[in-house]
């Protein structure tokens, strides 16, 4: 999608699977969307948030997986990082968003309410 990259929700999952640290996994939803469930490990920044955190996320030492619901924020989010010099090999889109996870099997997790409030 306009030259992010993007993983696939299996491609993502099996990563999680061999090592939960591998990625750090953004999630862009709304704070309402995010209380219907998190992908494991997701740490909630609304996509209004994401230009706050912009160093942070840039000069990360894990690369970062941005997602939404559909795949179309994340996208956004991904392209605000490339653009802002973060390392185009190192931010990738979860295709399809939390929907197609869904639609392959994995689980979201209830969201913690002391991750939520903040």
């Amino acid at each position: 999608m306009n030259g992010i990259k993007e993983i696939d929700s299996c491609s993502l999952a099996a990563l999680l699977e061999q090592d939960a640290r591998a990625v750090r996994l953004i999630d862009v939803r709304s704070s309402g969307e995010m209380a219907q469930g998190m992908l494991p490990s997701g740490e909630p920044l609304p996509l209004h948030l994401v230009p706050v955190k912009v160093d942070e996320l840039i000069h990360n030492d894990r690369p970062v997986v941005l997602y939404c619901r559909s795949g179309a924020r994340s996208a956004q989010a991904a392209m605000f990082l490339v653009s802002r010099g973060a390392d185009p090999e190192r931010v990738l889109n979860l295709r399809g968003g939390i929907i197609d996870w869904v639609r392959q099997g994995n689980q979201l997790l209830a969201p913690d309410s002391a991750v939520m409030s903040a």
